[in-house]
Parts: structure tokens; sequence; C-alpha cells
């Protein structure tokens, strides 16, 4: 990304065709999509971008086979096909992740499970193009209890006696974000973080811009443009609610937290992901995910007024490790946890109290007297259909001629670990991590880390992030706290939040310092920093306190 001031000079001098409020993955691309069909496109994020949902997501990009059991048939399969998409748009971030589903005691597995994992491999490809079914090593099948232990040895006591085996994917999603953010930058989006938007310009009753209050200044300027997109996810009806509810008749946004654990891999061992009872006839996923295993999520009204420091909820952490116990035969407890995070979503209520929250996951898009559009609703997986209609709504009501391009453009460029430039002390593992998470522009990261010894450390000791992602995300990618770059940059803040968020932790002191050698810190930010880190992992619950047990 250029860098934040230059952004910021641009947005107060220039005027645009779109203004996108909401730096999250539905922001990102619309940026995307209207960037790539000629529109000039400016974009403000209140926070840090994906500060939001799309950094607490699940991370899978998939269909959704809990939607299959609902008889949700154009959701998943409008998932499945974009699942396949992703995949060949962007290889190194969005992967391929087997899914069992084990039997025990001599059980085979479900014939009826069967049946729906037939319709699921069906569902995701399109008729004629069999290619779509290139992103899978392979359809779903049984594999025996051996198997099902190698892929998952936390299983080995339950002696499984086999396991449906299918396949979804996997992602960071804030990754995935900002590598979508940099490719609607190359197509001449202009993006700034810490730009709060306070209220709509108007000219003859119709929307014309905002008026944005910059974060360090506190100053407020407007950003001139003929439309406005309002992406702000579960945020969205703080923007002219009252012109949102009364002319649209929506339906209120009902927000629900989803709370997710994080286990170091030697207390719950997973290769592949498990989908795993849990109480209320729901289930979760046990995921493996950056070295560490992920356990969520739940689903639960979020009735908070403040949506910027979601907590994981004690009673939600207690309701996934007892899952967890009570499938795998553990006996784990608040204390072996080495992070959690919880996000809410921006559901959509019906109204209806008998009808289910999960029929909001769909996208809704709505657009009010004063032309304001509003996106909100969906799913990580399903981001670019969410751009798509909402661009096309613009260039329909502008008569243009402007298809959709995003189902053509790479996102990001793919990079082998090996060609990557050599720096000492970096070993093959941190190569394969850089790789992974930032493509060709692992090669900058490198370099950093070559240039000078302290940035090749590790922040973690047992994870492969290297202090030079600090540096290089305060270079390029507007970083403005140390708190960005250990819950979004890198994902540490999740994954060894009990470490990084101790007084004195090494780790946190040298992202601060390689933060510092880039924006010109003093010491006394450095510290400043390392105390606000620790105030936002406090506020969001990072840590859950090891007096929440759990039942054995």
């Amino acid at each position: 990304m250029i860098p934040r001031a230059d952004a910021l000079a641009a947005l107060e001098r220039d005027s645009y065709d779109v203004v996108v409020v909401g730096g999250g993955i539905t922001g990102a691309g619309v940026a995307l999509d209207a960037a790539s069909r000629g529109y000039s496109v400016a974009l403000v994020e209140r926070g840090d971008f994906a500060s939001g949902t799309s950094s607490r997501s699940s991370k899978l990009v998939h269909g959704g086979l809990r939607y299959l059991q609902n008889f949700d048939l154009g959701l998943v399969r409008e998932a499945l096909l974009e699942r396949s998409q992703l995949v060949k748009l962007a290889p190194h971030l969005v992967k391929p992740l087997p899914f069992l589903v084990p039997s025990f005691g001599g059980k085979r597995p479900d014939r009826l499970l069967g049946v729906g994992l037939n319709m699921y491999d069906a569902m995701s490809w399109r008729r004629g193009r069999d290619e779509d079914s290139d992103w899978s090593p392979e359809r779903h099948h049984t594999v025996d209890g051996a198997e099902t232990v190698r892929m998952v040895p936390s299983l080995a006591s339950r002696r499984p006696t086999a396991a449906y085996l299918f396949y979804d994917c996997q992602t960071d999603d804030v990754r995935l974000v900002l590598t979508v953010l940099g490719e609607a930058e190359r197509f001449g989006a202009v993006l700034a973080n810490g730009c709060e938007v306070t209220g709509l310009v108007e000219r003859d009753g119709r929307a014309a811009g905002v008026i944005v209050r910059e974060r360090d200044s506190g100053s407020e300027f407007e950003l001139t443009a003929a439309n406005v997109v309002n992406a702000t996810g579960v945020w969205a009806d703080r923007i002219r609610p009252d012109e949102l509810y009364r002319e649209e008749e929506v339906p209120r946004i009902r927000p629900s937290r989803g709370t997710h654990v994080i286990l170091s891999r030697e207390s719950l061992s997973v290769g592949a992901g498990v989908i795993v009872p849990a109480g209320g006839g729901r289930t979760v996923f046990v995921l493996p995910w950056l070295g560490r295993t992920l356990v969520g999520t739940t689903d639960n009204d979020y009735d908070e007024r403040d949506l910027d420091h979601v907590p994981a909820s004690p009673d939600d952490v207690v309701y996934l490790l007892d899952a967890v116990n009570s499938f795998f035969g553990t006996s784990l407890d608040a204390g072996d946890l080495t992070g959690a995070y919880a996000g809410v979503r921006p559901l959509i209520s019906t109204g209806d109290p008998k009808k289910s929250v999960d029929i909001s996951r769909r996208a809704e898009l709505y657009e009010t007297s004063s032309g304001l559009v509003t996106i909100t609703g969906g799913k990580l997986t399903t981001w670019r259909r969410m751009a798509k209609t909402t661009v096309d709504r613009l260039v329909e009501r502008e008569g243009r001629e402007a298809p959709c391009r995003t189902h053509e453009i790479p996102l990001g460029l793919p990079v082998d670990p090996a060609e990557l430039p050599d720096a000492p002390g970096v070993d093959d593992a941190s190569r394969a991590h850089l790789a992974a998470r930032y493509g060709h522009a692992a090669r900058e990261v490198m370099e950093m880390a070559a240039a000078d010894p302290a940035l090749a450390e590790r922040l973690s000791a047992d994870l492969p992030d290297l202090a030079a992602e600090a540096a290089f995300a305060a270079r390029r990618e507007q970083v403005g706290s140390l708190a960005d770059v250990l819950l979004r940059r890198t994902r540490l803040g999740l994954l060894d939040a009990r470490t990084l968020s101790a007084p004195g932790a090494e780790g946190a002191v040298r992202a601060a310092r390689a933060i510092a050698g880039e924006l010109g810190w003093s010491d006394e930010r450095v510290q400043s920093e390392l105390t606000a880190w620790r105030t936002v992992a406090a506020a969001e619950g990072l840590v859950p306190t090891v007096e929440v047990k759990a039942a054995a």
C-alpha cells in the first residue's frame, strides 16, 4: 500500500466515483470490483483494516454443511462455487483442508451424512465445467480407523472405527482482506485506515460523499464521491439508521457473537479438521491453523452496544471445552488455552422469533432515497459475490457498460519458498510460512530480515513469525499500533496471547521495536504501545481466566 499520509492527502484533494466505507472483506471486495471496472475508488476504515468481523471468523472458505442440512441449497451452492473460484485466484491463501467425521464403537459412518456429502460434492461443479473440481485433492470417501488416527492423533484413545473424509478450504482471513485491498490499490483505489465516517455529504438530497474524521489529528474533511457504499457489516445501521429502516423496511441487524478458543498442538493434536458434536444439537469445528488447534464457533445473540471490543464469553469458552473434552476424552481447561477470541456477525433478523438466525447468512443490499447503497450480512466465502451485486447496482443506475472482472483477477502472486532470498538465522519453517502468507511480497520481508539480524528473530519461540513482518507491516500496510501487528498483520495476538500479553513479553517488545525502526517511535512510544497492547488484550478477553473450568 502507499503510505497512509499520501493516501490521506489524495482523499482530501481529489473527488471519486465511489467511496467505500468499511475496510473488512466486503468493503475490500467492493473496492476491487469497482476499481477493476474503471471507477475511481476511495476506501476509508474507522479502525484498522479487517479489525472487525473479518479478523474473527473460523478461517474457513466453505459451503457450510449445516446449511445443507437446513435445505438452504442456494446459499450452499453459491458458497461452494466461490470456494472453487478463490482457490484458483489465491492458491497460496485459500487451501484445501481435509475434514473428518469419525464413528466409534464398531459403527460405520452414517449413511444419511454420506448422501449429504454426495450432494456437497455435486453442487460444487458448474454444469459442463469439470475443471471446477480441480480445487480438491479428491471427492469425499470413507477412511478406516487407523487412517483416522494418523490424521487426528488425539483420537487414538477413542479408537475410531472409520470416518468420512471430505474437503473444504481454509485461509487467514485478515491476509485475504489485505491482499484484496492490495489488488484494489493496483487498479487505482486509494485506501486509508483510521478514518471514521461521521456523516454524509449531500447535494440536492443525494449522497455526494462522506465527512471523515482522521484518527491522529482529530480533524475532519469532506471526501466527495458520486456514489457512497456502506460496507460496515455489523455497524451498517450506524450510518443513517432512520433512513435505512424507515424507507426500506429493513429487518434489524442482529449481532451474533461467535467465540473461538486456541490450544497448542501438544494439548490437542489434529492434522485435519474434525466436526465435533456439541451441546444443543450443534456441532463445532476443531481445526489445525497456523501451528495451533482452533476450536469454534458459538452462535449467540450479542446485545451489547459496544462492538469495538467483543470479549470471548466465559460461558462459550466452557461450552467449547466441554465439547472437546467429551469428544476426545481429554480434560482441558481454560489454563490450557494459548488464546481465545470472539467476533460479531452481521446477521439479519427476520423479526419472526420462530425462524432461525441462520436464514440471515445471506447478503442483503439496500438503496435508500439519498442514494446510499448498503451491503451487509453474508459470509467470508461469498465476499466476491457480495461485491459484484453491489457494483452491479451502481453500474445499472448509471447506465454504464462495465462487466464484473473479479473472477479473473489473481489475488496476489504465489512464490516458491526456495526462491526467496537467504537471510541468516531464518529457517525453512519461517520461509514456508512467509511464502504462504505474503506470496511474492515475502521477498521484501526476507530482504529486511537479511539486512538486520534483529528482524530475523522469531516473535514467539514455537511459531515461525519473524520480527521483519512487523517492520514490513509498518512500511507497507498502514500499521498504526503494536496491536495492529500482533492481532492482524501476524496472528500471534490470537495464537500466543497468553505469552505475548504478559508484562515484559520479549516477543511483544521485539515487534514494537521493529515497528519503531520504520515509524520513528521513541522509547516512550514503544512503552506506551506495549501498555496499550496489554489493555486491548484484556478488553477482548484474549486470555480466558484460569478460574473458568470445563468439565472433563
